[in-house]
């Protein structure tokens, strides 16, 4: 993902799961926090450009990361994320094996997944609970190194069938979602 895409790699989590975990939103902790002055508070984004607040949460390292960077620190931070779906006490786990700031930002998917909001971070969730999989989910923007820019949908379909990827339109799995 990182040599591929490019862009923040981040972990999607259930609102089911976040809830567990007593996670909120980052926008929320920071505007309710009594430790940043006014004109500090003033920076708190509320509704991004595209309509919605970000979804992102805190980040996290597992602690027994060494920094947190590497790629072999973040994919354990992402796998005992993603084992917390087995736990009977996930709250406990999640406070006893994580630390916080750390090199994997935790997306918070809305209650709902795509009857409430339709970004990247609900329809990977979304994705995961049509294969039955915990609802946990490595993403990444993808990037365009010739323009900076995220990768248009034209160069992602030729990535996609280039390494025999299925390419799935956000707007046809809204429109699948509505009727499931």
């Amino acid at each position: 993902m990182r040599q591929h895409a490019g862009g923040l790699l981040c972990l999607a989590i259930s609102n089911d799961l976040a809830k567990k975990l007593d996670l909120e939103y980052m926008h929320n902790i920071l505007a309710n926090s009594n430790d940043l002055d006014s004109d500090s508070k003033n920076m708190v984004m509320g509704m991004a450009p595209y309509g919605d607040h970000p979804t992102f949460s805190i980040s996290v390292n597992h602690k027994r990361t060494y920094t947190g960077i590497t790629d072999t620190d973040r994919a354990l931070t992402i796998k005992e994320m993603a084992n917390l779906c087995n736990s009977d006490n996930p709250k406990k786990q999640f406070t006893s094996s994580f630390k916080t700031p750390g090199h994997v930002p935790l997306l918070l998917a809305s209650d709902g997944l795509l009857s409430s909001r339709k970004g990247h971070t609900e329809m990977s969730i979304y994705l995961t609970k049509l294969a039955k999989l915990h609802p946990v989910s490595a993403i990444c923007e993808m990037m365009d190194a010739e323009t900076y820019a995220a990768l248009s949908v034209e160069k992602a379909k030729k990535y996609a069938k280039e390494n025999a990827i299925p390419f799935i339109d956000g707007k046809e799995l809204y429109e699948f979602s509505k009727v499931r």
